[in-house]
């Protein structure tokens, strides 16, 4: 009696071993975010003759073949912050007005029916042409390296930005801002390459950006990127 009774307990503890590890299914997979889209339109550092714009891109899609949307930024700075258009579309292209004589970036978030969305494109760069305007400032510098918010090894770094006019036959210099401060002071100015070295110091976080003049000395003031250093 008492090795049957053992037997019906190794049974169900058997039994419930099994249910535990074994029986449930899994679940659905995850949901993969749509691919991200190609700016076409307007291409980067056009003057746009018109403020009325059609922007356009390419067409996105969906690993599990969900319809996807688009979810257009326009501002009035590379960073997107300041923003002057935000729209949701259905389609690879949409018009919007914009005012005129104004220098303004843009990007595209793919988006697919359950809100996975893709990583945004690279933010590009446009003016809108204003009327009797002879000379366009220059675009705000863009970021190469080292990324925003990252860090690096001490010693030497190279600070690499990227500039742009309208103007193309305008010679551009930058003035550098770097130091440990959060609003850093100026540091180097006319600087004609896109990019310069600076020597850091473990342990310490540094903020900098690079304001860029024409030949015209019409100005853009940069945005304060940081880093650390490891």
């Amino acid at each position: 009696m008492k090795k049957n009774i053992k037997k019906h307990i190794v049974l169900m503890v058997l039994g419930l071993v099994s249910f535990a590890c074994g029986g449930g299914s899994d679940g659905p997979p995850p949901n993969e975010p749509p691919t991200t889209a190609q700016l076409i339109f307007p291409s980067p550092d056009l003057l746009c003759i018109d403020n009325n714009i059609t922007f356009d891109w390419s067409d996105a899609t969906d690993p599990e073949g969900q319809t996807v949307r688009y979810e257009i930024v326009i501002a009035r700075d590379r960073n997107l912050t300041q923003i002057e258009e935000r729209r949701s579309v259905n389609q690879s292209q949409v018009t919007i007005t914009l005012e005129r004589a104004v220098a303004f970036y843009w990007s595209v978030t793919t988006l697919d029916s359950e809100g996975a969305s893709s990583t945004p494109t690279p933010t590009q760069a446009f003016y809108t042409e204003g009327d009797g305007v002879a000379n366009y400032a220059p675009f705000t510098a863009a970021l190469v390296s080292p990324a925003d918010e990252g860090s690096v090894d001490a010693g030497t770094v190279s600070l690499t930005w990227m500039g742009g006019d309208t103007d193309t036959e305008d010679t551009l210099t930058y003035e550098l801002f770097f130091g440990t401060e959060v609003d850093p002071p100026s540091f180097q100015t006319g600087i004609t390459a896109e990019t310069f070295d600076v020597t850091v110091t473990s342990g310490m976080t540094y903020y900098w950006r690079i304001d860029t003049t024409d030949d015209s000395g019409a100005k853009s003031i940069g945005q304060i990127w940081e880093f650390t250093v490891n």
